[in-house]
């Protein structure tokens, strides 16, 4: 017979929930700034999109102010054990919230929403909510929470993929990727019922405590790794959960294109970590008994096929922003190499190696959004010639390209160099996945260089002149100073590296 708690339960889940809510500030204050640009949408007349970006670009970057008063409070569980606050989560906190600053000043730039889009209120606050939803996938603890957490990022991405409501290219983007995201979704729910079913249990620690005292079926755990590891490697975009990423990345608004290739990609990583280091206990990652398939070799699979197959069939791409998505499948096979090494440094790698993805990714997209504006393609052919008519353009775009490939002196090289390192401390079979690590790479050397090519090498076949393609003065400092980061911590890359060591901490348990 069902029993009403206590009045000293009651109460004792208020002062519970009461003490939560103090650890929870950041997420509080960008919900009441999601409700003000709604209410800014509403009420506000004239040139309301510019007080929306401003406020929406201050109200970000009030953000950081709250967060970094979290970093003297104490790691631990909240809400009953479903959120943690701990110091990889507020790495992430910090890199969302940055991502979506930099996502708002590109926004700002690009003049193709000038063209299809009225109001940008609830572009605005969509982004807003997409920060909170991340922030709440990399602090998740509980699998009820994850799975809450990726459908508040998986919707917003829906009809922010879609914004562009005119434009047949960005529907059909925003409808594959509603398919593909309920795809995942369904198998990573499945994946959870199947380890509920195994353990009783919902917190992330609480299984891993379960399966490593009582055992499992092997069979039950082998599929659960399977569903749950298509929806995370949805989100990542990993082979072959990629499906949906070039015509989701060619079709959607530039700026978006850059949020998902980079923030939504880093919540995929940070959910897989903290699953996968805390979750799965060391006597469950292998599965000997049935088929020899493992956590490790899933895992291992998934890196080099996306290594592989986003470096080769990114040789054939014409369109920039779908050459620069098979690019981001590649770029998750690195990611991934780092976190199969399960310690302290690969984890140290592998937020390092998201950090100079932020700079590096981000800058490439502007410039796109730049040459775009100017050219109105995004074809590679258009570009020819830009090199003189658009030289600061030119000039950081190379830069960008130069550190995804992963070349000195950019925060590139030293990202991958981490990676490989972190492999190679590890012992021969890490020592081959470095092989093809390497190998990609200067496949990658091929598709990336063509652009530079055409800007430099190649004569444009239009006839403008330098002055009418030169974006403005706040467009040329932005690409300026984005490209001075990408080579300045790529000489000068300790603070990077030591916030990166600070944060490769999951649950205020160091990795060994």
């Amino acid at each position: 017979m069902f029993e009403l708690p206590s009045g000293a339960e009651i109460q004792g889940i208020i002062a519970s929930v009461t003490a939560s809510v103090g650890f929870f500030i950041p997420e509080i204050y960008l919900s009441v700034l999601f409700m003000l640009l709604i209410v800014i949408d509403l009420v506000a007349k004239g040139r309301k999109n510019n007080l929306l970006s401003i406020t929406t670009l201050l109200g970000l970057a009030g953000t950081l102010f709250f967060i970094y008063q979290q970093n003297a409070l104490p790691a631990g569980e909240l809400f009953f054990g479903m959120y943690v606050l701990d110091k990889f989560a507020l790495f992430f906190k910090y890199f969302f919230v940055l991502s979506g600053m930099l996502a708002v000043i590109v926004t700002m730039s690009d003049e193709q929403f000038e063209r299809e889009v009225k109001s940008m209120g609830e572009y605005y606050a969509l982004i807003v909510s997409m920060v909170i939803g991340m922030i709440m996938m990399a602090s998740s603890a509980d699998l009820l929470m994850i799975f809450l957490s990726m459908e508040l990022v998986s919707f917003t991405a829906y009809i922010l993929t879609g914004y562009f409501k005119r434009n047949h290219r960005s529907s059909e983007a925003a409808l594959k990727y509603l398919v593909y995201g309920a795809v995942s979704s369904g198998l990573m729910v499945y994946g959870f019922s199947l380890i509920y079913g195994l353990t009783a249990q919902t917190n992330l620690l609480k299984i891993s405590m379960s399966l490593a005292a009582h055992g499992y079926d092997p069979l039950v755990m082998i599929l659960a790794t399977l569903f749950v590891l298509a929806g995370i490697g949805y989100k990542i975009g990993a082979v072959p959960f990629h499906f949906w990423s070039p015509d989701v990345y060619e079709g959607a608004p530039t700026p978006i294109t850059a949020l998902l290739s980079v923030a939504s990609k880093a919540a995929g990583v940070a959910l897989l970590m903290r699953f996968y280091y805390i979750a799965v206990p060391h006597n469950v990652k292998s599965y000997e008994d049935i088929l020899g398939i493992d956590w490790h070799t899933l895992l291992m699979l998934l890196s080099v096929a996306s290594m592989i197959y986003g470096n080769v069939v990114a040789l054939w791409q014409k369109n920039v922003k779908r050459l620069l998505a098979y690019s981001s499948i590649a770029h998750a096979g690195y990611l991934l190499l780092s976190i199969i090494v399960l310690d302290e440094l690969g984890t140290q790698a592998t937020l390092f190696y998201l950090l100079s993805y932020l700079l590096m990714n981000f800058g490439a997209f502007y410039v796109v959004i730049l040459i775009a504006n100017k050219t109105g393609s995004e074809n590679l052919e258009d570009y020819r010639g830009l090199g003189k008519t658009m030289p600061i353009a030119g000039a950081a775009l190379t830069v960008f390209l130069v550190s995804l490939v992963g070349l000195p002196p950019t925060v590139g090289f030293i990202g991958k160099l981490m990676i490989f390192s972190a492999l190679l401390s590890k012992g021969s079979l890490y020592m081959w996945l470095a092989l093809i690590g390497i190998m990609t790479s200067v496949i990658s050397l091929y598709y990336y260089m063509l652009i530079p090519l055409n800007m430099y090498l190649r004569e444009s076949g239009n006839g403008s002149d330098a002055k009418s393609m030169n974006p403005g003065m706040i467009a040329q400092v932005l690409m300026s100073v984005l490209m001075f980061l990408t080579i300045y911590f790529g000489l000068f890359f300790a603070p990077l590296s030591d916030f990166a060591r600070y944060s490769s901490s999951l649950f205020g348990i160091t990795l060994h």
